[in-house]
């Protein structure tokens, strides 16, 4: 736990870094890179350097951290770090790239607040991400443990691509060698990796959207805005080897009878999809309520499976907002306010962050308590520190 004589500098300085990080962060990967460009390949994701998306992830997690540390005495934000480990433990990170990380980012915390840093300051800082990095590693080493095997990449062939809704692809995957297997939870989310046309070799992360256990199913959207999936589009067919993590991801189907709220908004169908095939499959007899919200019913990507799902449940319900409605279907944006949600639900979520923080809003208003309100983030979730 952060020592009685860091907690009063880290108080004082807060405010500072806490202003100063999204300038800190571009300044920190700028000098990781020049020392260290293999990273790129494999590892980091150009496109979220270009976007800003990867700085603002750090910046938000440190200051998440150092603020519950603040707040919090004794204790660890443990949700969050858990949401960072399993995302570490898919691409594969090490416990020696926290040394690297640690030398640049304070080399960079130096350059920006050379005119106020102390020798003080700096010590308590160091503290604070020590006690964050060593939390991770921690949680990765068991992570790392928990698998089948002990690779982090292995070939898994191509055995169906097919149309999902506009501009969507579902990719099915089989084993390609006798590596052993992790069995999916439903919910989970595995790492692709892919060489784009520069010979640069990227990776994404994408929720498994159907059948957990043995097989890997995800079903990916041409527009996301990364590099990897228009590849996988437009460059990868049945029969095809790609390489890809074990399975990893905390938001999962939770043990229990009550029932369950499973909300998601465009691609962000994929993991309350595969929480939903996993119900039916078992032949749940949860109470079990269905809510997704689309531009057009065509957008949907899996519209067929979570509607043959609903069907197989029986006492499930399915509600669908569409911005252009048709029968059937509510009009505009998702909202709480238009379901009558059942007692005692715990709520599924995924979609993009203005949603999830919308959703998550009303349902905290509607009763249902934040430690049943479970979602999948993908991307910065500096809202979370608020």
């Amino acid at each position: 736990m952060l020592s009685d004589k860091s907690r009063p500098v880290i108080e004082a300085t807060l405010p500072l870094v806490g202003s100063r990080i999204g300038a800190i962060t571009p300044k920190f990967y700028a000098r990781l890179f020049a020392a260290h460009p293999e990273l790129l390949d494999g590892l980091f994701s150009r496109s979220n350097q270009r976007s800003g998306n990867q700085q603002q992830a750090l910046a938000g997690s440190i200051a998440a951290f150092a603020t519950h540390l603040v707040n919090n005495p004794g204790t660890l934000p443990e949700a969050v770090l858990a949401r960072i480990a399993h995302r570490h433990a898919s691409l594969g990170i090490t416990q020696p790239q926290y040394q690297v990380v640690y030398e640049h980012l304070f080399a960079a915390i130096a350059e920006d607040l050379a005119e106020v840093i102390t020798a003080e300051i700096a010590e308590a800082w160091t503290e604070v991400y020590w006690l964050m990095a060593d939390a991770l590693i921690k949680l990765e080493k068991g992570l790392y443990a928990a698998q089948a095997n002990g690779k982090m990449w292995s070939p898994w062939r191509v055995s169906t691509k097919t149309f999902a809704g506009t501009g969507a692809m579902t990719f099915t995957l089989e084993a390609a060698d006798d590596t052993p297997i992790t069995e999916a939870l439903p919910g989970q989310y595995i790492s692709v990796k892919v060489q784009l046309p520069d010979g640069l070799r990227q990776v994404r992360q994408y929720s498994l959207s159907g059948d957990a256990g043995t097989r890997r199913t995800f079903t990916t959207k041409l527009d996301d805005g990364g590099e990897v999936s228009p590849v996988l589009h437009s460059g990868v067919g049945v029969g095809d080897i790609l390489e890809i993590s074990n399975p990893y991801g905390e938001i999962t189907l939770k043990e229990g009878v009550g029932p369950v709220v499973l909300a998601s908004a465009g691609i962000g169908c994929t993991p309350t999809a595969s929480i939903l095939r996993h119900l039916a499959e078992s032949g749940s007899e949860r109470q079990v309520l269905v809510l997704h919200a689309e531009s057009t019913q065509d957008s949907w990507a899996l519209r067929g499976q979570m509607t043959d799902d609903v069907e197989r449940l029986g006492g499930a319900e399915l509600k669908l907002w569409l911005e252009e409605p048709r029968a059937g279907s509510l009009e505009g944006f998702m909202s709480l306010r238009e379901v009558d949600l059942p007692a005692g639900a715990s709520l599924y979520l995924c979609g993009p962050l203005p949603f999830m923080k919308s959703i998550r809003n009303e349902a905290i208003n509607a009763g249902i308590p934040a430690a049943r309100i479970h979602y999948e983030v993908f991307g910065p979730d500096i809202w979370l520190a608020s």
